[in-house]
């Protein structure tokens, strides 16, 4: 009986997720215009925006880090320029459970028509 007493309490407590990934501009796998854009990353619990990393890698191969402003709770935002094509967003957030989540969003911008 102690045994389940104590494998109850464990069951019992609270879960915390890590941050994951639930939207973005540009979705994953995306096209957009070249020109300024506007990214945003939102995740499905809080984080620790100014502990956060986002890079761009760019076609030409350079990677740029992104100054990510917090929009609320579980959202960061940049605007940053982009040409024609083929990108790699990478972010690294720090969520309020103390675990670092990481992932890529590749999008690709589109030459004018």
């Amino acid at each position: 009986m102690r045994r389940l007493s104590i494998l109850l309490c464990f069951a019992a407590s609270p879960a915390f997720a890590h941050a994951v990934l639930i939207d973005s501009t540009p979705a994953p796998d995306g096209h957009v215009k070249a020109g300024d854009l506007a990214i945003m990353l939102r995740y499905n619990s809080r984080i620790d925006a100014p502990r956060c990393k986002v890079t761009l890698t760019a076609p030409d191969g350079s990677v740029q880090r992104l100054a990510t402003a917090a929009e609320g709770p579980d959202r960061m935002i940049v605007t940053v320029p982009v040409k024609p094509g083929d990108y790699t967003l990478r972010w690294q957030v720090l969520a309020i459970d103390g675990h670092i989540t990481r992932g890529t969003v590749p999008f690709t911008v589109d030459a004018p028509k």
